[in-house]
């Protein structure tokens, strides 16, 4: 059947009954069929409030993608954030405000890797039994075949009967999971594109991980965030010593409706202790000081430490003001 475009009239002169999506939808169940609103019908719709899995970071119904260059810290960060969704917690800056369902699809972790991490962080973020009632996984190991390609038609498909019921989806990550098509074109962006979409009109939040090249950005096409509603970068400090662990910082490069302190960077560090893992988290503004401070200890000169740390010397000026005062 041809698509047809079905105008609606449901609110008449003075009608007192609110018009709703379900009220249309229930009146045209073809599923090939269009359907259009008039403006004022449009407005005049009782339509639900759009809230947060993870506020500010994750609407409901949202579209995220976090990357980072390997090493640095990106399963654990959507590990946190799913476990912050699943229990209600808070994690960074940020906070679930009640406990929903996630589905958290791994591409490539060792079953045993997986399960250690979640350990650890379950236990630092003192997750309720109920986060992990609500927090699914499907990892390689697991799995009597290998992992679908949800750049296809038969890989989504594969993937529907777990969604039901499921707030978030979570894929880590693009290179695993989505492996048709040339990263660098949009083209092969598409059909993924036309999957978030429909995920999203069907009111499943998604949040994918993905790698950065060699630029710091995003690897492969920039169309991937067109759709996005929030897209995050995490980046290593200019001063860092592999035996730190996960110790970066955290940008919004694309922040829909974020705004004011909740759009600034910060710093966050995951220490590990008697297999407990927490997030220790910092100002900018904090770990420049700290950088400074112990660049100056060892000696280095203020240009130098301008030079070390990424930043202007007059910057370096107002924060050696600021360690003086101190």
């Amino acid at each position: 059947m041809q698509n047809a475009l079905i105008s609606m009239d449901f609110v008449q002169n003075n009608q007192e009954q609110k018009v709703t999506v379900d009220n249309i939808m229930q009146q045209h169940q073809i599923l090939n069929e269009l359907i259009m609103v008039n403006m004022a019908d449009f407005l005049s719709m009782d339509l639900p409030e759009r809230g947060f899995l993870l506020e500010p970071i994750i609407p409901t119904q949202g579209i995220v993608i976090l990357y980072a260059p390997r090493g640095i810290g990106k399963t654990f960060t959507a590990l946190s954030m799913s476990l912050a969704v699943a229990g209600g917690l808070s994690l960074y800056n940020w906070q679930a405000s009640k406990p929903s369902k996630v589905l958290y699809v791994d591409g490539e972790m060792p079953a045993i890797t997986m399960q250690e991490r979640l350990k650890a962080l379950a236990c630092g973020m003192q997750a309720p039994e109920l986060a992990m009632q609500n927090f699914s996984l499907i990892t390689p190991d697991m799995q009597n075949r290998s992992m679908p390609d949800f750049a296809t038609s038969a890989g989504q498909q594969a993937l529907e009967p777990f969604l039901k019921n499921i707030n978030l989806l979570v894929l880590d990550n693009i290179s695993t999971l989505c492996r048709t098509g040339k990263e660098n074109e949009s083209q092969s962006w598409q059909p993924m594109q036309t999957w978030l979409l429909d995920l999203r009109r069907r009111g499943i939040a998604v949040l994918l991980v993905h790698h950065a090249g060699k630029s710091g950005d995003q690897r492969g096409t920039s169309a991937r965030e067109d759709i996005m509603d929030t897209v995050i970068s995490l980046r290593r400090p200019k001063i860092y010593n592999m035996a730190e662990g996960a110790r970066f910082q955290i940008h919004l490069t694309k922040a829909r409706s974020i705004t004011g302190k909740d759009a600034l960077p910060f710093k966050v560090h995951l220490k590990s202790e008697n297999n407990v893992l927490q997030w220790d988290i910092f100002e900018i503004h904090e770990a420049e000081l700290e950088q400074l401070k112990k660049l100056l200890s060892e000696g280095y000169s203020l240009r130098d430490c301008a030079e070390e740390m990424g930043i202007s010397k007059s910057t370096v000026h107002r924060l050696k003001k600021k360690l003086d005062i101190e």
